[in-house]
């Protein structure tokens, strides 16, 4: 099935091949070294599972990483990649989709490379709605560094670093990115493969920054952070799937709901049949109660976390405006001389 097929725009302007492509394509001859039992290994499965779906050549395809456990993963995918600087990934992608329009550009990273000294990098890649496709892996812990807490570590948290528990409040990732105006924010979990899928498809045919929070197990340092979503026996009380266009309900049965507080505005829980559950509108221009929905899984609040496709919306890419910027500017001024321009009126000599 090729690109076209399955609907992908963002992908438009990204050179095809007519091979038939497999996983085995875009599996690297590198061994791949994350512990036993870690979360990554499903969601590199995943993704080299569906890149054959959209039927680009593996050579314009480019995985940038920063440093951390998934920042190992250009190593593995069979296509360009770089390991790049720690938190500087977003950077580097920006320059490379701004610039070469014709690949698919990918930033792997973790919530400590993408949250503390990648966290200015990653906004601004979110408001200028660069073309990439941001994977952000949240284990809520640092791994590779042996344990210390993370950005998203809940308060109180007892590591390394914290021998007496952090004092820390922590980010949500989906709220900073719909504060930071991102048009396409996503949730999932690495266990649940189908819908791990279904939204990394989503977000390699959006045009613009992509950004998807993977829930990620460390089954070393952080074992069983996201048990209660995965457990069987208690999933279905806090596990809220978003689809757009339908009512938000959870549970066993769809028996609970979630409708607006008329007295607070906020969010609660009440009955699934109620007539004023909410519907969930990925497409709204206004992010605020995609904010809210986000706001559902931190403490204080109803202790409920939604996962899916929270917004999706269109507005013009980075590297789009700038290459039309670049164009109009050659059509009224004709090409530039960049030795002109760094010698220019600007400079002067000291004798």
């Amino acid at each position: 099935m090729s690109a076209t097929e399955l609907g992908m725009p963002g992908l438009s302007g990204v050179p095809t091949t007519e091979v038939e492509q497999k996983k085995k394509d875009f599996t690297s001859d590198q061994e791949v070294r994350w512990c036993p039992g870690c979360g990554d290994y499903a969601v590199l499965a995943s993704v080299q599972g569906f890149l054959p779906e959209l039927g680009l050549a593996r050579e314009n395809i480019v995985f940038v990483s920063g440093i951390g456990c998934s920042s190992r993963f250009p190593y593995y995918m069979n296509t360009y990649g770089m390991h790049s600087i720690h938190g500087r990934a977003p950077a580097i992608a920006t320059g490379l989709a701004s610039s070469r329009p014709d690949l698919s550009v990918w930033v792997v990273t973790g919530d400590g490379d993408a949250l503390s000294i990648g966290g200015n990098h990653l906004i601004h890649a979110l408001r200028r709605n660069v073309n990439v496709t941001i994977l952000l892996f949240n284990n809520r812990i640092y791994g590779l560094t042996k344990g210390q807490y993370s950005p998203t570590s809940e308060q109180g948290k007892i590591t390394k670093s914290t021998p007496m528990g952090s004092l820390d409040a922590p980010f949500n990732p989906v709220s900073l990115a719909l504060g930071a105006e991102a048009t396409f924010v996503a949730r999932t979990i690495d266990s649940d493969r189908a819908h791990l899928t279904s939204v990394l498809r989503a977000a390699a045919a959006h045009r613009g920054t992509s950004l998807v929070e993977i829930y990620q197990n460390c089954n070393i340092f952080n074992d069983g952070a996201f048990e209660i979503l995965k457990n069987s026996d208690t999933r279905d009380e806090v596990l809220i799937r978003l689809e757009h266009g339908e009512p938000v309900r959870f549970g066993v049965d769809a028996e609970h709901g979630i409708r607006r507080n008329p007295s607070t505005s906020g969010l609660e829980i009440c009955s699934g049949d109620d007539p004023n559950v909410v519907v969930h509108d990925a497409h709204a221009s206004d992010p605020s109660r995609a904010f809210a929905l986000s706001r559902l899984a931190d403490p204080g609040t109803l202790a409920r976390t939604p996962i899916g496709i929270f917004r999706q919306v269109e507005r013009p890419a980075y590297g789009d405006l700038m290459n039309d910027q670049v164009d109009r500017a050659v059509e009224t001024q004709g090409e530039g001389d960049l030795a002109t321009l760094l010698a220019g009126n600007d400079t002067w000599t000291v004798e």
